[in-house]
């Protein structure tokens, strides 16, 4: 399946896909950050909330973003659909912090790298993923 890269401001280009995360009968749409360089999946713990999730109940985790500053995040069992393909993962679930709103969650290595093949391409402005 292939999508396009998302276009932000001045030519900013960034390899943003459309998923569907799910809980039982509960299914909210959600925009991804494709990141190689994210460990596992996180998103925001309104999200979760939307799913029914009591956030603070999952394994707290801690993760340190590129400034060194950490954040924490808890995780959770959901079912991840992308491009019709569903999966089983267990993603973490962050609160927001104060003065930083991420505008989409991030899919990493675990729970997306390792179900999907990922082709990144800038010039054509596109990502192609496979499954495995």
């Amino acid at each position: 399946m292939k999508f396009r890269y998302k276009k932000y401001g001045n030519g900013i280009l960034r390899p943003v896909i459309p998923i569907k995360l799910k809980i039982g009968n509960i299914s909210v749409d959600y925009e991804v950050l494709v990141d190689s360089g994210a460990d596992i999946c996180l998103f925001h713990a309104e999200i979760g909330e939307l799913l029914g999730i009591n956030i603070t109940k999952g394994k707290t985790q801690e993760v340190f973003g590129v400034g060194g500053k950490s954040s924490v995040y808890y995780l959770h069992q959901v079912e991840m659909e992308v491009g019709g393909w569903a999966h089983k993962i267990e993603a973490g679930f962050m609160p927001s912090v104060s003065g930083h709103i991420m505008k989409y969650g991030l899919v990493g290595q675990r729970g997306f790298f390792d179900i999907f093949v990922v082709k990144f391409d800038l010039l054509k402005e596109e990502i192609d993923i496979k499954g495995k």
